[in-house]
């Protein structure tokens, strides 16, 4: 461990150990608690703190309060043909995550798409953890959740949508190809970093009460009008989100979850798509090949910036992390010892 001004290097062995132990504390099994440990590490290895070890007090919080529930598993409800739909029982996000994920690889090798619905789930921290997981194995992968009311419709004042995280992912190499954002302009965790690290962001996310465009994330937090991504373009798409994916999961939408007061009991869909069905596969690398190297030859605003494809600058943040550490706020790494006392 090393420190520089407000900020900690925390090696990747002694922030899983660390997680680990205050899992296992708080009722979870080994097994169990090893495999939620690494993903809150593997998050925070790629730079993706605000899901990884900035959320882990919430988590445990959660656990503590009795809406996640560590030794519950998903349980299937119904099947026909290549499409699923899986309880969650309120078990571990990250945990109900996974398994849906293996779960929908499985179902597109036997159907070559394959797609389930997790009702009653928590919120599954990073959701490119399961893009990467899928396009790691050569599989295409399209997964989102809902959540709870944090954005307003277009032209309106008050939150009724989700921002609703939509992931992609494509093969690539020995990596993947991985879009996972926000319909939000900014995720609320990209939002509480910015306000505990007491920075602006980098164009304006939402509005104050006032209704006055700001940068100012606390500003925006305290409002809950969040900009959806693209405007009214983003709005609706949330809204179709939200409700494929209380269809498809048979489990709460954005605005049952939100009577609730506490974001659980979520609904998450899951799409698989074998690539080593299609007639083309021979020749998939090569169009991906052809359409990245093109994608790199943009030509960008600044000279010292180079342009990347959704997922590239994790692998950067990785190498990173891996060799110097991960940086971890002070505050937030106090916090979570105080966890292990």
């Amino acid at each position: 461990m090393t420190s520089e001004n407000n900020s900690l290097f925390i090696s990747s062995i002694e922030m899983q150990a660390t997680f680990e132990a205050i899992l296992l504390k708080n009722g979870f099994e080994q097994e169990k608690a090893s495999k939620c440990a690494a993903i809150f590490t593997t998050n925070s290895m790629d730079g993706i703190y605000t899901h990884g070890v900035n959320r882990f007090p919430r988590f445990i919080k959660y656990l503590k309060e009795g809406y996640v529930k560590a030794d519950e598993a998903p349980s299937l409800i119904s099947k026909f043909g290549g499409i699923e739909q899986w309880n969650g029982n309120l078990g571990p996000g990250p945990l109900n995550a996974i398994h849906a994920t293996e779960t929908v690889m499985k179902l597109a090798e036997q159907h070559g798409i394959g797609c389930v619905g997790l009702s009653k789930t928590n919120h599954w921290m990073r959701g490119g953890t399961y893009g990467w997981q899928a396009a790691k194995a050569g599989f295409v992968f399209i997964g989102w959740t809902n959540t709870i009311a944090n954005m307003p419709a277009w032209g309106a004042t008050d939150a009724k949508l989700g921002n609703n995280p939509l992931v992609m992912a494509i093969p690539y190499k020995d990596e993947a190809i991985v879009l996972d954002m926000a319909m939000s302009q900014y995720s609320f965790g990209a939002m509480e970093l910015a306000a505990m690290k007491n920075e602006k962001l980098s164009v304006p996310g939402g509005y104050d009460k006032e209704g006055n465009l700001t940068d100012d994330p606390n500003l925006i937090l305290e409002s809950w009008r969040s900009i959806p991504v693209g405007y009214w373009k983003g709005a609706g798409l949330s809204l179709l989100l939200d409700l494929l994916a209380a269809i498809l999961s048979g489990g709460w939408s954005t605005h049952e979850i939100t009577q609730e007061k506490v974001e659980y009991s979520v609904s998450q869909v899951f799409i698989a798509i074998d690539l080593k069905k299609l007639g083309n596969h021979s020749s998939i690398a090569q169009i991906i090949d052809n359409i990245i190297n093109d994608y790199h030859q943009s030509i960008a605003i600044d000279d010292s910036r180079k342009i990347t494809f959704p997922g590239e600058r994790v692998l950067q943040t990785r190498q990173k992390n891996t060799t110097q550490g991960i940086p971890v706020l002070k505050s937030v790494w106090e916090e979570i010892l105080l966890l292990n006392e």
